[in-house]
């Protein structure tokens, strides 16, 4: 089985003049391959209209295509699960300013991230209508609180497991062996 994981870079002067969604296409599964995207295709629904990155006629336009698309794909075989992370304006304050104060964590924090920090508000109403519009029977969303990371890993984990068709491999119980301890063993330890 093929897996990939696929966190595309900012769009070629090329890739801006094609179809929005054309360069993701290239990176859709086969058969029996996963591949999963960090940041997708609605970057246009969020980030890139929040951050005006995109008119807001072409955010409208994306909204509307976008479940047409999802639909083909499912149509196709393909099983498609839209994971949004949502965290607290206090846990994300928290993470930042601990970006901002640790060193080794200040190569995470750009300055689209100081940027977007002042635009809670823009971003909760983005999203309310990216859900309104593409949260669909064939492609619904699953929002994962993930104010605890570890605890929104497993979940989303647990939830994807129950959603992708696999066979269990079988395991032989495995076995501790006792230890061998010899005489020198033995002695070594009263030493």
């Amino acid at each position: 089985m093929y897996s990939a994981y696929v966190a595309l870079p900012a769009p070629t002067e090329r890739e801006k003049s094609q179809m929005y969604i054309q360069r993701y296409l290239p990176h859709l599964p086969s058969g029996g391959e996963i591949v999963i995207f960090d940041r997708s295709w609605y970057n246009r629904a969020g980030v890139e209209r929040v951050m005006g990155f995109c008119t807001e006629e072409e955010a409208r336009h994306f909204l509307g295509v976008v479940p047409l698309v999802e639909r083909a794909m499912v149509d196709s075989g393909i099983t498609l699960l839209k994971y949004w992370l949502e965290v607290n304006p206090v846990e994300q304050e928290r993470r930042l300013r601990a970006r901002i104060d640790d060193g080794r964590k200040l190569w995470k924090l750009s300055q689209m991230d100081l940027k977007s920090f002042t635009r809670w508000n823009d971003y909760t109403r983005a999203r309310d209508e990216m859900f309104m519009a593409t949260d669909t029977s064939w492609a619904p969303w699953f929002v994962a609180r993930s104010d605890e990371k570890r605890r929104a890993r497993l979940s989303i984990i647990e939830h994807l497991l129950a959603n992708i068709p696999y066979q269990r491999v079988p395991r032989a119980k495995v076995r501790l062996p006792k230890r061998h301890i010899t005489a020198a063993d033995q002695t070594s330890r009263l030493s």
